[in-house]
């Protein structure tokens, strides 16, 4: 099938910069809300998160705040930062957690573990705790090394039929995306969902499916495409996506 040589000649023709680590995000998103508590800054732990991440040297925001230009046209220019909590017996341990935009995990700490009997303490105590490990980790950015950018080379040339003026198209309409399980759906201003995007091993691809055509959504150049195949032509729409 076309799509799928499609699929595999953008797959093939991906170079990713050096393997990704901390140092190669200026930015972490707190969010207003942990999973692990019921209520926006319950305790204080998102204030206090994002203290303690400004204080190893990242630029922390929270996701309700104003953002950089940069990263508030690509917020996969941020981590994301999660707790995960273990109860232990008589004590509690929070895990602090950095992902980049695709949800894999870039770095996962030690366990912070507490053992005050206050609700008020036992978290904050635990969170500190638990930054103990990412504070021995050194971190400092390294604006050399920025997020990995997924470039196409030559080969996708070679491979596929080039796209024709006639078959390009922009799609001006802004669709935000919202992060599920296997990857994200894209979604107007209705709201309606109008695009499934799954995941590939390649974090700027995805497998896309319109209820109509199915193709790749990718980025290039710091845009995205949506391509497919109709009447054994290649179609390119150029799409407006918010993360």
């Amino acid at each position: 099938m076309k799509v799928v040589a499609l699929m595999l000649a953008m797959g093939l023709s991906l170079i990713a910069r050096s393997q990704q680590t901390i140092n190669n995000y200026k930015y972490v998103l707190v969010p207003e809300r942990f999973d692990i508590f019921k209520r926006e800054d319950q305790y204080g732990i998102n204030t206090l998160t994002k203290t303690l991440l400004d204080s190893v040297g990242f630029k922390s925001f929270m996701t309700n705040e104003p953002l950089p230009d940069d990263l508030a046209s690509n917020k996969c220019n941020a981590l994301k930062v999660d707790l995960i909590e273990k109860k232990k017996f008589l004590a509690t341990a929070l895990i602090l957690v950095l992902k980049d935009c695709q949800g894999d995990i870039i770095y996962k700490g030690g366990e912070g573990v507490s053992r005050e009997k206050d609700w008020d303490l036992v978290y904050t105590d635990a969170l500190r705790r638990a930054f103990v490990s990412l504070q021995a980790a050194h971190y400092k950015y390294d604006s050399t090394r920025t997020a990995p950018v997924i470039q196409t080379t030559a080969t996708t040339a070679s491979v596929l039929p080039a796209a024709t003026p006639a078959a390009m198209a922009d799609n001006k309409d802004v669709l935000y995306a919202q992060a599920n399980a296997n990857g994200y759906q894209l979604i107007d201003t209705s709201p309606k969902k109008v695009m499934t995007l799954l995941k590939t091993s390649q974090p700027e691809v995805f497998i896309a499916d319109n209820g109509t055509e199915k193709g790749i959504v990718f980025r290039k150049n710091s845009e995205w495409f949506f391509e497919y195949y109709k009447d054994d032509k290649l179609v390119s729409l150029k799409l407006t996506i918010k993360f």
